[in-house]
């Protein structure tokens, strides 16, 4: 049964954790959404790249890229997405509610104070309350955030985390839907790879590969995880580092190591067979609000080590599937590496509990609980 609702989405540009969302929702209910960055944006400051994803990201669901009158357009700064016309197009749509991801760029946020009253405000965004904050900054944040979030109906949280954060800002339980952040499991689940990885890098099938696969920045700390993995030494043992980002020229030249292997960013349609070479999965960030590649990784069945500033953990990492190390310590992380590493089997283990685990952080999932908001 359809949901009589017109629905209209806020959102920066197309997203690939995103899109698979908004076409079974239009399968339900009146849907359009509302890209604010413009068509142009396809520079990704993290992995420093202009980038095209090769999977299609406009099919299945109505959507306006509005026009972005931003000097520079970004989708990480608060003026990157300034569109004048904003308001009066979506009155135009004259929406039943309004799903809002991320209210910290100026279109958005002004979008978010209009309607606040005049429609249902959802609100959709991943932040945790991990970092620890100067007392006078997290005063003045709270101040703001608790005006923010009162312009909300319902805020839909991704994990537990998320759910703690948006409690600590003033909202209530009954404002709270769980709408969990998900991948396409199937896809990274598909063993059909179509890159032979380890063939390519001649790592045999007995030996065990660790992977880094993501942004090249400080905060994603992959320094950290290449000096603790090269003073171990272990035995029968690789580190596979998949990506691009400001530090990735410096850090290929600082260690070259017969195994230690860096592989280039890889477009989605490459990914699972990325995640498929390897058997034990690392996101060592300093401050990670969720951590999608965890559930990538999860769905391709393998075995977790992660920081516990990765949003995600207190959900998806538990004994049964992998470790969490105390962020920014190498000691920890060696010693996780070295348990984790001492038995392929036993990463295989675990990699067959990430496949269960995963399996709930579905996509149907999320759209049931946006459903759910969208009835009250």
């Amino acid at each position: 049964m359809s949901i009589k609702t017109r629905l209209a989405i806020i959102c920066t540009h197309p997203i690939q954790y995103y899109v698979p969302v908004f076409k079974q929702l239009a399968e339900v209910t009146e849907l359009k959404v509302f890209y604010t960055a413009g068509k142009k944006i396809s520079f990704d400051k993290g992995f420093r790249l202009n980038i095209q994803w090769d999977i299609p990201l406009l099919e299945g669901y109505d959507f306006q890229f509005l026009i972005n009158n931003a000097k520079k357009h970004s989708t990480s700064r608060f003026f990157g997405t300034i569109n004048p016309d904003a308001t009066s197009i979506i009155r135009q749509f004259d929406p039943s509610h309004i799903l809002i991801y991320g209210w910290a760029h100026y279109s958005h946020f002004k979008i978010l104070n209009y309607f606040s009253g005049k429609v249902r405000i959802l609100f959709r965004g991943d932040s945790t309350a991990l970092r620890q904050q100067h007392p006078l900054k997290s005063l003045t944040k709270k101040i703001i955030l608790k005006y923010i979030y009162s312009r909300v109906n319902h805020a839909l949280y991704t994990g537990i985390n998320n759910k703690y954060y948006f409690k600590n800002y003033g909202l209530k339980n009954n404002q709270l839907i769980f709408a969990p952040h998900a991948v396409d499991n199937g896809r990274f689940a598909c063993t059909r790879a179509t890159l032979q990885i380890r063939e390519m890098l001649q790592i045999k099938n007995s030996e065990i590969v660790i992977l880094f696969a993501g942004k090249f920045t400080a905060v994603k700390n992959p320094e950290m995880l290449l000096k603790a993995f090269a003073g171990l030494q272990l035995t029968n043992t690789h580190l596979l580092m998949v990506g691009d980002g400001p530090l990735a020229a410096n850090l290929r030249s600082i260690y070259q190591h017969e195994k230690i292997h860096f592989l280039p960013f890889q477009n989605q349609s490459n990914m699972p067979a990325v995640y498929q070479s390897c058997d034990l999965f690392c996101m060592p960030s300093k401050s990670d609000s969720w951590g999608l590649a965890i559930n990538e990784a999860m769905a391709a069945g393998k075995a977790i080590l992660a920081s516990d500033m990765v949003g995600c953990c207190a959900d998806l990492v538990k004994p049964a599937n992998g470790m969490i190390f105390q962020s920014n310590n190498i000691s920890d992380l060696k010693q996780r590496l070295v348990k984790l590493t001492h038995s392929k089997a036993k990463l295989t283990q675990q990699g067959q509990s990430s496949k269960v685990i995963i399996q709930k952080w579905n996509f149907e999932t999320q759209v049931k609980g946006i459903l759910s908001a969208l009835s009250i």
